[in-house]
């Protein structure tokens, strides 16, 4: 069965637009396509359409899409990875404007994380602005992972952006609200972390025992107020 053996990067066939983007092999039965390397809304629409596209199709078996990506695990008797390719750079073109909005979750938090002070401090900011800025923004989930029930939120307000702690922490309680860098975030279990602690919740992002066990897919969208 023919393989791709190296990175290919192209551009769609459309003629609509001359966005590139670059096709790796993951494996025998995988592809990775990879959009952009930004925490852009524009680009996951783009990766959340193409993985739509994808997955209507008999030969892919799975596609799931990331921040500005998609891998896709295809049935290799059916297709080849050459054959995959050119369906990818196929559809690629497709505009991202027919994805619908992600279901809306409104997240009660009580902002009193034991980062809180000194995260405030560092953005040369009030407390109470910093909550102000968290809370009024609508983020989107860019993705899942990390640990189960892990969600990447963003885009955070520019005025928020701070690097990760130096000194991670060797765990953090589940329920902890946390940003760094662009991005905001729940901890949905105890585990180590590196983030500002700002806030904890009671809602549950990971419901084991649920299908599917994660509450917040990619493309939902989040609103955090203070509780």
């Amino acid at each position: 069965m023919p393989r791709a053996k190296e990175a290919v990067e192209t551009q769609p066939k459309t003629g609509r637009s001359s966005r590139r983007f670059k096709i790796t092999p993951l494996g025998d039965a995988a592809l990775y396509v990879e959009l952009g390397q930004r925490v852009d809304t524009a680009l996951n629409s783009r990766a959340i359409k193409l993985a739509q596209l994808l997955q209507a199709r008999r030969d892919v078996r799975e596609a799931i899409a990331g921040y500005a990506s998609v891998v896709v695990h295809y049935d290799p008797e059916q297709i080849t990875a050459k054959g995959l390719t050119a369906a990818v750079q196929k559809l690629s073109g497709t505009r991202a404007d027919s994805v619908p909005p992600g279901r809306l979750h409104r997240i009660p938090v009580v902002y009193d994380g034991p980062d809180l002070a000194e995260t405030a401090q560092a953005l040369e900011m009030p407390v109470e602005e910093l909550i102000r800025l968290h809370s009024e923004t609508t983020y989107r989930c860019f993705m899942v992972g990390f640990v189960p029930g892990w969600a990447f939120l963003g885009p955070l307000p520019e005025r928020l952006r701070l690097p990760r702690r130096k000194v991670p922490r060797k765990q953090v309680p589940p329920g902890s609200v946390a940003i760094a860098t662009a991005q905001t975030g729940i901890y949905p279990l105890p585990s180590p972390g590196g983030w500002h602690l700002i806030g904890r919740t009671d809602v549950r992002v990971f419901l084991p025992n649920s299908d599917p066990p994660c509450l917040l897919r990619t493309g939902d969208r989040i609103r955090f107020f203070p509780a």
